[in-house]
C-alpha cells in the first residue's frame, strides 16, 4: 500500500460548542485527505493536510465540462467509545461507476479506504455524540486540466472533506412535506440520473426551490417520458407502505442506488415483510390513498437515514400519510439501521466497519 504522508495543521480550529445547534455541513474538520491523477502516473502522492481551499484557473475543465462526482457516508461514536463507518466499502464501489459513466479514472478502494481510516483517527475529536449526530464523510473527485474543448480530462484531484453534522431536515423526524414536481424532469434512462455526479443536483435546483416557495422541503420527481412514474426525491430513494407491502421504485437507469435504499431492502427481507421493487405511479399511490390503503410513505438517505413523509402535493391533490404522523414501519427501519450503525443492536449483515 502507498505510504500516506501526513501534514498536521498548524492552526487548529474552534470545534462548535454546542452540538444540538450543529445542522448539516457548515463546519469543516482540521484535515482533509488529498490525492492526484495523471493519465501518465496514475494515481499518486496520497496525503492527509490542512484543510485548505483550491487554487484553480479560469479554464479549469470542471468548471466547464461538469466532471464531477461525490460520495457522502457518515462515522458514528458508539456509546462503548469504538468508531463506526457504515457500508463504506458499497460507497466507494458507487463512486466507481459515476468514475466510469463520467469518463473518470477510477479508485483504489483499499487504498483510500485506508486514508479515510486514518483520517478519521486524526480528526476523531470532531465526531460528535449527541443523539441524531454523526461526522459526514464528502469524498469528491474533479477534472483539473486547463484547457477549454470537450473531451475527458487527463489530471484529476481526489479529495475528502470532513463535517460533524446533526439532523439534515430542520424537522428532525417529523414529517416533511413534498411536492410531487410533474413539469421539471431529473433524469431519462440512458442519462446520469443512475450516478452521483454534481449535475444532476444542479438540474434540480430550481424545481427544490420553487416546491420550498410553496412551502415543500423536497420534490418528488417523476419519469422523464411520461411524468407518471415515480422516480426518487431530492436527496432521498422514496418507499411506500399500500395495503401491506413495502414498494419502492426499481432501479432502471436513472433512478441513484442507494446504500441506505438498499440497506431497508435487506433489512425488510430479515424481518421477512413483504416487499416489491416495481415502477410505481403516482395516480397508484393517489387511488391507494382515496382507498385508504396507503398507510406510510418514507424516504431513504445517508443525510437524514430514515424520512416520514407526512404529506404530498400531486396536481393540487393533497395527500395526507398516516395523519401526518411517522409510521410504525419508518420508525422500526430507523430504529434498526441506526442501532447497527451506532453499535447497539446487532449487525447481521456485516455493515459496519471500525476505525481503528
Amino acid at each position: 500500500m502507498e505510504t500516506i504522508k501526513i501534514i498536521p495543521s498548524t492552526h487548529l480550529k474552534s470545534k462548535p460548542a454546542n452540538e444540538s445547534t450543529l445542522g448539516f455541513g457548515k463546519y469543516f474538520t482540521d484535515h482533509m485527505l488529498t490525492m492526484n491523477y495523471s493519465t501518465d502516473k496514475g494515481w499518486y502522492d496520497l496525503r492527509i493536510e490542512p484543510y485548505h481551499a483550491f487554487s484553480m484557473d479560469p479554464s479549469t475543465m470542471v468548471f466547464h465540462y461538469g466532471q464531477a462526482i461525490f460520495e457522502g457516508m457518515k462515522a458514528y461514536k458508539a456509546a462503548d467509545g469504538r468508531t463506526l463507518l457504515f457500508r463504506p466499502q458499497d460507497n466507494f464501489l458507487r463512486m466507481n461507476q459515476s468514475a466510469r459513466r463520467m469518463c473518470m479514472p477510477e479508485i483504489d478502494i483499499e487504498l483510500v479506504l485506508g486514508g479515510l481510516n486514518q483520517l478519521i483517527t486524526l480528526e476523531r475529536a470532531w465526531i460528535p455524540s449527541s443523539s441524531g449526530t454523526s461526522l459526514y464523510i464528502r469524498p469528491t473527485m474533479i477534472a483539473v486540466d486547463t484547457a477549454l474543448g470537450v473531451h475527458p480530462s487527463n489530471s484529476y484531484i481526489f479529495f475528502i472533506i470532513l463535517s460533524p453534522v446533526g439532523a439534515y431536515y430542520a424537522e428532525g423526524l417529523k414529517p416533511i412535506k413534498i411536492y410531487v414536481e410533474d413539469q421539471f424532469v431529473r433524469a431519462v434512462k440512458g442519462g446520469t440520473g443512475d450516478v452521483k455526479t454534481a449535475g444532476n443536483y444542479a438540474a434540480s435546483l430550481l424545481a427544490g426551490k420553487e416546491a420550498y416557495e410553496k412551502g415543500y422541503t423536497q420534490v418528488l420527481w417523476l419519469d422523464g417520458l411520461e411524468r407518471k412514474y415515480i422516480e426518487e426525491v431530492g436527496a432521498m430513494n422514496i418507499f411506500f407502505k399500500i395495503d401491506g407491502k413495502l414498494i419502492t421504485p426499481a432501479l432502471q437507469g436513472s433512478i441513484l442506488g442507494g446504500i441506505t435504499r438498499d440497506s431497508v431492502i435487506q433489512i425488510a427481507h430479515k424481518f421477512g415483510w413483504v416487499l416489491e421493487e416495481r415502477p410505481v405511479t403516482m395516480e397508484e399511490v393517489y387511488q391507494a390513498h382515496q382507498k385508504g390503503v396507503l398507510e406510510e410513505v418514507f424516504g431513504t438517505g445517508t443525510a437524514a437515514v430514515i424520512s416520514a413523509v407526512g404529506e404530498l402535493n400531486w396536481k393540487g391533490h393533497i395527500i395526507v400519510v398516516n395523519e401526518g404522523k411517522m409510521g410504525i414501519v419508518a420508525q422500526t427501519i430507523y430504529d434498526t439501521l441506526t442501532g447497527i450503525q451506532l453499535g447497539s443492536r446487532e449487525d447481521w449483515f456485516g455493515w459496519s466497519k471500525e476505525v481503528k
